[in-house]
């Protein structure tokens, strides 16, 4: 993720993949590795250099990184869920049935009084 967001960032910038390798002051074909994740783990001087180019607080980058991954491991549980829904037959025109099922059942069981027997 860090690297698609590099790309993202440097095109938004303006910058060409050259352009932007020589101010970071590494090859094309690294930055070109990074951006494409092919590698993985550019080391903090090389992720420093990334960052002062963007006009950035490395931490800001490292922090966007980690939110991504966040967000990516969200998606895929919702994903996941959603095709727990369709395994069972539920489709996507009964998801508001359902969403009405679920707001009762927890407004019931906010409300259950325990009855003793």
């Amino acid at each position: 993720m860090f690297g698609t967001y590099i790309s993202d960032i440097r095109k938004k910038q303006g910058y060409t993949l050259s352009q932007f390798a020589n101010r970071v002051g590494i090859s094309k074909s690294y930055l070109s590795n990074i951006e494409r994740e092919l590698k993985q783990n550019p080391s903090i001087q090389v992720m420093e250099r990334i960052a002062l180019a963007l006009n950035m607080d490395l931490n800001d980058l490292l922090q966007n990184e980690t939110d991504q991954l966040k967000v990516q491991h969200l998606e895929k549980e919702w994903i996941d869920f959603m095709n727990e829904f369709k395994k069972t037959g539920i489709d996507k025109s009964q998801i508001q049935e359902y969403t009405i099922l679920v707001k009762f059942l927890k407004w019931y069981k906010d409300h259950l009084i325990d009855v003793p027997m």
